[in-house]
């Protein structure tokens, strides 16, 4: 990313797992809602967007369809475990 700007969190997990435990602050989309729900949270497309899930597999595929939406800033964060890591979240446990 190359703005100095907050990402938006999104966790791109189930409202299940997103339930059980989340990270504080982040907003759940889950994969197959994405695309339709991301104009409500995100409608600037120059937004930065850090997308994570349990492995990284399902944030890739939610980054790979957001750019191809013109999202110009999404970035796979990877893991829920590996984001919290990295910017030192909260996990908030349902």
């Amino acid at each position: 990313m190359t703005t100095a700007a907050a990402p938006l969190l999104i966790d791109v997990r189930s409202q299940g797992e997103y339930a059980a435990a989340h990270l504080e602050g982040s907003i759940c989309l889950p994969l197959s809602d994405i695309a339709t729900l991301i104009g409500q949270v995100a409608p600037d497309k120059q937004q930065p967007l850090l997308l994570f899930c349990a492995s990284g597999v399902r944030s890739d595929m939610a980054m790979r369809l957001l750019q191809s939406l013109g999202y110009s800033q999404v970035e796979n964060g990877g893991g829920a475990g590996q984001v919290a890591m990295r910017l030192g979240c909260a996990v908030v446990r349902g």
